[in-house]
């Protein structure tokens, strides 16, 4: 990158609670969001990191043609941490239309689409069922840049796992092409029967809370997020967290699998670290993709071993909220970026005993560490890989 992109201020909900203090509250404490399935007119035998109250999230009266609960999730996450003033800000000192969006979601408003059909007559669906504003995938965007009255370019990126990583070289791409000035980058997913039964159908859904890296893990429980960051070019002042790097590869392998050997998940942080200008050594901390399928892991530790060794710290969050799907990119994102704020490495939580086949640095308890740069990755279905990495101080 030839330029450094500061995160000027950033939020995060999800099944920890509402908020950055929440978040990191969690971390320390080792205490797991996830809770066995509740989620109404699902019968599995699971676990799920649910969002509390969001059904009860009301939109404003201008909103209401959006209403779902991936919007009323967005909403509840867009006003934490006082990130509306943050934008607001932005977009008086650039102009409304200088503020891009870029967000990530993998099925929308899908839940909506859902109900249609149990309450359709006849197969019709019902006269009130609004695709454009709900299930659509671009409608997630278009909600959040009405929510913050900006008209600036709207982007909305849907590959799987990694959808709200992909948005942070998204929103690089457009401001270093002069398309905007600074840029709302952003995932929300939310619970829904489709990814529950989808999962489960394939046999990649546990009955326990996740195990990531665990030798008896399972599978994956599923979670919903919603996060945002705004970002502006890195001042010479700025002394916060900014993204200095990211790599992207295809495994073109599989729909479903990851490359066995880790091929496109090697080759998205190799990328990253040649864009960062960094060596292997220079990174302190790896925030895990991790999601706690045997395949997934494996593939994920032989792709480490072959880029940093058995020595650097590294963790899977996804035992704290689940795998959020097209929000995962953002929550791990903004996780690393609490990292290098906080000093503080998460464990991997739910990991009693790690797999003798994963040979990587898994931190089974949290601890204090100077970092300066850590890496987050995240691996979509069909092998959409992309690993960010993140300074501070620089």
């Amino acid at each position: 990158m030839k330029r450094a992109l500061q995160l000027t201020a950033y939020t995060l909900t999800s099944a920890l609670g509402q908020g950055l203090q929440a978040q990191m509250e969690a971390l320390y404490s080792g205490r797991s969001g996830l809770r066995p399935c509740d989620l109404e007119d699902v019968d599995l035998s699971t676990w799920i990191g649910r969002v509390p109250e969001v059904e009860e999230v009301s939109l404003p009266e201008a909103l209401q043609e959006y209403h779902c609960r991936n919007h009323q999730l967005a909403w509840l996450g867009l006003n934490q941490d006082d990130f509306p003033v943050a934008v607001a800000e932005a977009a008086e000192k650039y102009g409304a239309h200088r503020v891009g969006v870029f967000m990530g979601t993998s099925t929308s408003g899908v839940q909506q689409m859902e109900r249609a059909y149990e309450e359709s007559v006849d197969g019709q669906h019902l006269a009130n069922f609004n695709y454009r504003t709900t299930q659509n995938i671009f409608s997630l965007g278009d909600f959040v840049s009405r929510s913050l009255g900006l008209n600036g370019p709207v982007q909305v990126i849907s590959t799987a796992c990694s959808s709200s990583a992909k948005v942070f070289a998204a929103a690089y791409r457009h401001m270093q092409a002069g398309f905007c000035d600074c840029a709302v980058v952003g995932g929300v997913d939310s619970l829904c029967k489709m990814t529950l039964y989808g999962f489960n159908a394939l046999q990649l859904v546990s009955s326990q809370p996740c195990r990531p890296a665990d030798a008896e893990r399972d599978g994956l429980s599923i979670g919903e997020a919603a996060g945002f960051a705004l970002l502006e070019w890195q001042k010479p002042q700025h002394r916060g967290v900014s993204l200095i790097g990211y790599g992207e590869s295809a495994d073109a392998y599989h729909m479903s699998s990851p490359h066995p050997d880790g091929l496109g998940a090697a080759m998205s942080m190799g990328q990253a670290l040649a864009s960062a200008g960094l060596k292997k050594s220079d990174i302190h901390y790896v925030n895990l993709h991790g999601t706690a399928t045997p395949a997934n892991d494996l593939s994920e530790d032989k792709a480490m071993m072959r880029l940093f060794g058995d020595e650097l710290p590294c963790s899977s969050t996804k035992g704290f909220t689940g795998h959020t799907l097209g929000a995962a990119g953002i929550v791990e994102a903004l996780f690393s970026a609490q990292v290098l704020q906080h000093q503080y490495l998460p464990p991997s939580a739910q990991t009693r005993s790690v797999d003798p086949r994963i040979n990587s640095n898994i931190l089974l308890d949290g601890r204090e560490r100077q970092v300066r740069r850590v890496m987050s990755n995240s691996f979509g279905f069909g092998g959409s890989n992309i690993s960010l990495v993140f300074g501070s101080g620089q």
